[in-house]
């Protein structure tokens, strides 16, 4: 008296063969393994010191990053100098949120980063945070050995 599973005795079969899901799982765990470090790349930056209080950053929020070629991104994507202010005017999302955070290179002319913050406030942004790094060690920082006191 032998009970059959399945085989030609024309009833259905009861058990679920879980090796296919198992291998696209795995497929899937694996593409998702290699790709994950490629999007947390974004533009280098030697960020500014700053003794200040660390406030929440919404990381939804797009960032205008500034490189030490003084080349602009709007999130990863590079903006010519002289399209600047149309980028951010036709932006819809920043025209709708109204706010934008800025990480420029310390070793950029301050008033290089000065003309991309008027172009941001032309642009109609009204809100600009200013993304820098903590500071470690003693502050104030002694004076550069190029500045000269009178």
């Amino acid at each position: 008296m032998g009970i059959s599973s399945g085989g030609g005795s024309g009833s259905p079969m009861s058990e679920i063969n879980i090796t296919p899901l198992v291998d696209v799982m795995l497929v899937l765990l694996i593409i998702f393994m290699i790709t994950a470090p490629m999007m947390n790349r974004g533009v280098e930056l030697d960020l500014p010191k700053a003794k200040a209080l660390p406030m929440e950053v919404d990381e939804s929020k797009l960032i205008l990053t500034i490189d030490k070629e003084q080349k602009v991104f709007l999130g990863e994507t590079y903006i010519p100098n002289a399209k600047l202010e149309d980028a951010l005017s036709n932006n819809s999302r920043l025209q709708r949120e109204r706010e934008l955070y800025l990480k420029a290179d310390e070793n950029i002319p301050y008033g290089f980063v000065v003309k991309v913050m008027a172009i941001v406030k032309k642009a109609g942004i009204p809100k600009l945070g200013m993304v820098t790094d903590p500071i470690e060690g003693n502050w104030p920082p002694e004076p550069s050995p190029m500045v000269k006191n009178k």
